[in-house]
């Protein structure tokens, strides 16, 4: 059997559960954002050298794929859909707060780029906003979504931001958007 069917040759794809729509359906853009999500995030754990780090990634990747999966899966279809749950949600709100508890971990706002491990993460945190507003485009095109699945990516692009800080902070990074000059309360408008 190949993967190459040559049935999307016409512009249609198929579902969980064999129903056939356009590739450019917002259901497809949804797992395909997530899809794209799951490959940044896998590289940025390629190069990550924290160990720590690398088994969340890793852990976050196999939920993204019943995300994506749970996306892909119609109401109409016969087939389940996975179930991204509240336990998936607060395991991501937990590692949020494990890592804000770091004493100086919360400096300030961050410019990306100045390490290359936290600069992977934060592509990857920008494609999980962008999987983020294609999943609320779907909802609000009438389409059904679990709110946990909306919940969890809106908890991951955190969870990733902070994974960042966390490389940035190991490696003795100074990332911070505004420099000592700048008095305003952390989190203000930095310019």
């Amino acid at each position: 059997m190949s993967i190459s069917t040559t049935r999307g040759d016409g512009g249609q794809t198929g579902l969980a559960g064999g129903i056939r729509v356009s590739k450019a359906d917002l259901r497809v853009e949804s797992y395909g954002t997530v899809d794209e999500l799951n490959t940044v995030l896998g590289f940025a754990r390629s190069i990550c050298q924290n160990p720590e780090i690398k088994a969340w990634t890793e852990t976050i990747q196999r939920t993204l794929f019943r995300l994506g999966s749970a996306l892909a899966t119609p109401p109409e279809s016969k087939k389940q859909p996975p179930v991204i749950s509240a336990e998936d949600v607060a395991m991501l709100t937990e590692l949020v707060h494990k890592i804000e508890a770091i004493e100086g971990i919360l400096s300030d706002w961050s410019l990306p780029g100045a390490h290359t491990e936290s600069a992977a993460y934060e592509v990857a945190r920008t494609v999980c906003r962008r999987a983020e507003r294609n999943a609320i485009r779907f909802i609000e095109s009438g389409g059904v979504v679990k709110p946990e699945i909306i919940a969890y990516l809106n908890r991951l692009s955190d969870a990733i931001w902070l994974f960042g800080r966390l490389i940035e902070f190991n490696a003795g990074v100074d990332a911070r958007l505004r420099d000592e000059t700048k008095t305003e309360p952390k989190w203000s408008r930095a310019w």
